[in-house]
């Protein structure tokens, strides 16, 4: 781990202490072009409660760790491997830094699909992905909207949730890539009711919080004014919120989106549930850029992400901030851990 990174989660001793083995987490590069296989190739040892499979092409990761200064071998992934090791997967071609190639898209998405797998059949514990290129990966043929959508066709889950974590703050995003004119259409019952039935679950599960308080948004400024300022606080979200509780969830709500990250009104709260993408996710990142983690709730194994794109500039040369990524597998180390599937 760097030095002076912060922590995501605190495992609690009882839980490591009730583990059997080690968790085994997978990790994805993502897009060969980019940043995702310098942070792997400056990858020394992520820690000791755990044990870790690289999911790449070796001679990217020795190409870029060469780049860096550095000479790096891997010993191949075999079951019951220890430490860091890698399970090859081999680029289509040679990859460039910064220089992005549709012909290595089926590449990127070999990877991805051998590690959900991994996770499926309980071979890994969790996944941790490195960020990916959505266009070049449209651009050869595949049909891409992310890692999130991806990875719930790949474990055939309806319904999931995408939750940035910066510390404490906890952000779920209700709708996620939509122009703002269609957000309301998506608010809907059963999309409210799944998504909160998910975030209390996954933060039950992932991050040892046995009575969550999750904080609802409204839509509309001021969550509506009784209706003055719009119908969907009143009508979709209020009712909602409602339900949760008689499900026996602490969810409050709709409360308006200009006060609720207030730090005072955060006191107590665990996750806050917001609307849309841009409704939570400016203050997140102004709180914690560089250290977040994207975290896919709704799945049936631990998925951790970085906060940031390809960097394609910073590809193989320059400065590198592994905040994130450190951030990303400490959150996926503990989480399996919390969930005792290790």
């Amino acid at each position: 781990m760097c030095t002076g990174c912060r922590r995501s989660v605190t495992t609690p001793t009882s839980v490591i202490l009730a583990m059997d083995r080690r968790p085994l987490i997978a990790i994805t590069p993502g897009e060969p072009a980019g940043i995702g296989p310098d942070l792997m190739a400056l990858l020394d040892n992520p820690g000791d409660e755990a044990d870790w499979v690289c999911i790449a092409d070796p001679g990217l990761l020795a190409d870029r760790a060469s780049r860096r200064g550095r000479k790096r071998e891997w010993p191949l992934y075999t079951p019951g491997a220890r430490g860091l090791s890698i399970l090859p997967v081999a680029l289509a071609q040679r990859s460039v830094p910064g220089a992005l190639d549709a012909r290595n898209a089926p590449y990127v998405l070999t990877c991805l699909r051998r590690a959900a797998q991994g996770c499926l059949t309980g071979e890994f514990d969790a996944l941790v992905t490195g960020p990916v290129h959505k266009g070049i990966i449209n651009d050869s043929g595949e049909a891409f909207t992310g890692h999130t959508e991806f990875l719930a066709t790949e474990a055939e889950v309806a319904e999931v949730l995408m939750v940035l974590v910066a510390g404490p703050l906890r952000v779920a995003l209700l709708t996620t890539h939509l122009p703002l004119s269609a957000v309301p259409a998506a608010v809907t019952s059963a999309r409210l009711d799944a998504a909160l039935d998910i975030l209390h679950r996954g933060l039950v599960r992932d991050f040892a919080l046995p009575a969550p308080r999750i904080v609802v948004l409204g839509l509309n400024p001021h969550a509506g004014e009784g209706g003055y300022l719009g119908h969907e606080d009143r009508d979709i979200i209020g009712p909602a919120v409602n339900r949760a509780q008689g499900r026996g969830i602490d969810a409050v709500g709709p409360v308006s989106a200009d006060t609720a990250f207030v730090s005072n009104r955060l006191v107590g709260v665990d996750a806050v549930l917001t609307m849309y993408h841009d409704q939570g996710l400016p203050v997140l990142k102004s709180h914690g850029f560089g250290h977040a983690v994207n975290v896919t709730l709704g799945l049936p194994f631990v998925r951790t992400s970085v906060d940031h794109g390809t960097a394609l500039d910073r590809a193989g040369q320059g400065t590198v901030d592994t905040g994130s990524f450190v951030e990303a597998l400490a959150l996926a180390k503990d989480a399996a851990l919390i969930r005792g599937r290790a």
